[in-house]
């Protein structure tokens, strides 16, 4: 239970951090649009799933985040009270257009 706890801390102190860092340090402007939507840390804190949205989504985006990830583990690991950073694997998060899709169909059932 004690091990949930802190796993559920580490991931809302990873995705502040990292929304922190996205926004002001890094200076590729592809990665600009990117907001970070979700993490999830395995139990041990050493990989974490970072769920991610595009306001403008193109496969440069993606690649450009992929590009500095090794800057933004860094930047992260002076910020984050662990002894290892997680190893970041970033996910594009297809929740937002799912959720749009289920809106418009539900739309058009009240159209007919």
């Amino acid at each position: 239970m004690a091990n949930q706890v802190k796993v559920s801390r580490t991931n809302a102190l990873i995705l502040r951090e990292l929304s922190l860092i996205l926004r002001d340090e890094v200076k590729d402007p592809a990665v600009k649009t990117v907001t970070v939507t979700a993490v999830e840390c395995t139990n041990d804190l050493s990989i974490a799933k970072v769920y991610v949205s595009f306001m403008e989504h193109n496969k440069r985006s993606m690649e450009a985040l992929e590009r500095s990830k090794g800057f933004i583990r860094s930047k992260l690991s002076k910020t984050l009270p662990l002894r290892k950073c997680p190893e970041l694997h970033f996910v594009q998060d297809e929740s937002i257009q799912y959720g749009n899709h289920i809106d418009e169909l539900l739309a058009n059932l009240h159209k007919k």
